[in-house]
């Protein structure tokens, strides 16, 4: 079994995140946690998500450490998405993939789940969490394999909002131009 232990910090230095992921017998579990701030107000967060064996988002369970809100996001990997009170959410059906805001790991979902080959690319729609309202909207991107295991092109298809993104050989993010740096 596999497990990792790594720490970002935004491009602006204000936010860190320290997450750890291991593999389990039927997938991958990530517990993190995440302190920074958003137009000037300071936040602490945590979270765990889950994924199966084929990197396909199962359930995210979030809490705010400062106000105690929390949000669970659950997913069968086929389009059927459901909230904390156990509602559908119909608006998600394509996406099979979370993409959180605030934080660079939930680009390792779709790295890892694509197994993209140098040059390839793949269009897919993500459930993007926004921060701090903790919205969920569909959210169409494309990623482009530029070297394998080393460098993947992100782009937003809804805005003009791309970035080349490198990653370790488990496709977890090291450089996120504009946006995160690891520091451990």
């Amino acid at each position: 079994m596999w497990r990792s232990t790594v720490r970002w910090e935004s491009w602006s230095g204000d936010g860190h995140e320290h997450l750890t992921i291991e593999q389990l017998s039927d997938g991958y579990l990530a517990r993190s946690v995440l302190l920074g701030a958003v137009e000037g107000q300071a936040f602490g967060l945590h979270y765990t998500l889950r994924c199966d064996a084929a990197w396909r988002f199962r359930k995210l369970d979030l809490a705010a450490v400062d106000t105690g809100r929390k949000y669970t996001l659950e997913s069968d990997g086929h389009g059927h998405w459901r909230d904390e009170t156990g509602e559908t959410l119909p608006g998600l059906s394509s996406a099979v993939d979370v993409d959180l805001s605030f934080s660079p790991f939930t680009n390792t979902l779709p790295i890892r789940r694509l197994r993209l080959e140098e040059g390839e690319a793949a269009d897919i729609v993500t459930a993007y969490m926004a921060f701090p309202g903790f919205g969920v909207s569909p959210d169409p991107q494309r990623y482009t394999c530029l070297k394998k295991d080393a460098l993947y092109r992100y782009a937003s298809l809804d805005s003009d909002f791309t970035r080349d993104v490198e990653v370790d050989g488990n496709g977890l993010v090291t450089l996120y131009p504009g946006l995160f740096k690891r520091t451990a």
